[in-house]
């Protein structure tokens, strides 16, 4: 069932015909499939091929705060996280786009576990309606507002299938979220940001940059060895210049390792006047290293020295902390367990 999900709008008339139907009732399936509608009579043929399937839910954790983590079992076996954070301009999920991770950064939980699969498009479209049925399940009228493919796994790594999950995802007859309520983040792949700035597709870029140098980026993520930061930027200033986008990067603050002021001074003079802006995010730590998240006082300083620098910036609002909200954090976790 889930090949349906994989269906971009302009396919999905084709797909009909192939099953006997007039294309013209495209319409007719996406608002089936993703508006909850009843089948039209044409459609109605297709029913048990139409089935609507889900995944079936491993784990359900939830936060204090709201916030809802799910360890979803594919159809396969194989396990996926997909978290919810509510915020108060919207409801965020965070879509995992690979079974595992082979990017190998040292301090992110997702890479513990290797890259077993590429998830299709169907399977990030179903882990966003699936957030979205919980939420209607507690309120008919709240929705997911907001999707970022920052979960477990290399977004470019699987660049097709994203491709193809962004244009589902804000078609107007599905879900139709917003593109400017999308975001899709890289490692810094750098022919797939290149590729990624000739999409037609408004949506947000973010970078997990991390560290201001190449000796300490390469120290903590492997992809900087093949994309160093010369190469990372000049693809950014191509982005910039063929979008007009402003660019996200992400900066995790870990302590005593990329948290001091010459990081900050660093990070301001590599990013220059470029139109961007820094999203820092203190360490959520994890038992399989010895990183450790940053001292308040050092997060603040961090963050005052990037302002002064003329470098916009934010300090991530965490939700979650009480339920292994990071990346591959739960889905580690019951890998541990079970070989344990």
């Amino acid at each position: 069932m889930q090949q349906v999900y994989n269906l971009t709008f302009s396919y999905a008339g084709q797909w009909l015909v192939d099953h006997g139907v007039k294309a013209i009732h495209a319409k007719d399936l996406y608002r089936f499939l993703y508006k909850d509608q009843p089948l039209t009579a044409p459609l109605q043929k297709l029913q048990d091929t139409l089935k609507k399937d889900t995944f079936s839910i491993h784990t359900k954790l939830v936060s204090q705060d709201g916030t809802i983590k799910v360890l979803f079992q594919l159809e396969d076996g194989y396990l996926i996280e997909t978290v919810l954070m509510r915020y108060s301009f919207g409801n965020i999920v965070c879509v995992t786009t690979q079974v595992g991770c082979n990017i190998g950064c040292s301090f992110c939980a997702s890479g513990l576990l290797k890259r077993q699969r590429q998830i299709t498009a169907g399977e990030m479209m179903m882990q966003v309606k699936m957030m979205d049925a919980m939420l209607q399940e507690e309120a008919s009228t709240s929705h997911v507002t907001h999707v970022v493919c920052m979960g477990t796994g290399e977004p470019f790594d699987n660049y097709d299938e994203v491709i193809r999950f962004t244009q589902i995802l804000t078609h107007p007859h599905g879900l139709a979220i917003a593109p400017k309520n999308i975001t899709i983040s890289t490692a810094g792949i750098v022919p797939k940001i290149r590729l990624f700035a000739q999409e037609a597709l408004p949506v947000h870029l973010a970078i997990s940059l991390h560290a201001p140098t190449n000796e300490l980026r390469t120290k903590i993520m492997k992809i900087n060895q093949a994309f160093p930061l010369e190469k990372l930027m000049d693809a950014v200033d191509f982005y910039l210049a063929k979008t007009g986008r402003r660019i996200t990067f992400e900066y995790i603050l870990i302590a005593d390792l990329n948290d001091q002021i010459e990081h900050a001074d660093a990070l301001a003079t590599l990013l220059g006047q470029r139109d961007c802006y820094v999203n820092l995010i203190p360490y959520n730590a994890v038992m399989e290293n010895d990183y450790r998240r940053p001292s308040q006082a050092a997060i603040s300083a961090f963050f005052d020295r990037l302002m002064q620098r003329g470098i916009l910036c934010t300090v991530r609002k965490e939700l979650g902390h009480d339920i292994a909200s990071a990346c591959g954090q739960l889905r580690a976790q019951h890998q541990h367990e079970t070989q344990r």
